[in-house]
């Protein structure tokens, strides 16, 4: 599967259980770490453990192999590493702390709007 066709079933992912401000920044040409980061957040403990599940469950379903899967238990902050995808799943609180979008702030950034599978 492409890192773009991988990105958009994580994002879809993360809007099927009501991930709030999903974003997707291009690494591509900024990091080597990944071609993306997705980024969204929920708005309690519950909801942020359900995007993760979510991520992750689609991925194994398309046969993609979970690398890292952390931060679950406490669900402040989980990362899903996709290797080409890397997902972060913020609780609405810590998502302003860490701002991961201006750290990167480097590279371009879409909603999922943009890049929503219908629309790309």
């Amino acid at each position: 599967m492409e890192s773009k066709e991988l990105m958009q079933l994580a994002a879809q992912a993360c809007e099927d259980k009501r991930g709030e401000d999903i974003v997707v920044m291009d690494m591509k040409h900024v990091s080597l770490i990944s071609d993306y980061f997705l980024i969204c957040h929920g708005t309690s403990e519950r909801q942020v453990q359900a995007i993760a599940r979510g991520i992750k469950q689609e991925a194994e379903e398309k046969g993609i192999e979970v690398k890292r899967f952390e931060g679950f238990e406490h669900a402040r902050w989980i990362l899903i590493d996709l290797d080409d995808v890397v997902c972060h799943v913020f609780h609405e609180d810590e998502r302003g702390y860490y701002n991961l979008e201006r750290l990167w702030g480097d590279a371009p950034t879409y909603t999922f709007q943009d890049i929503a599978p219908d629309q790309a």
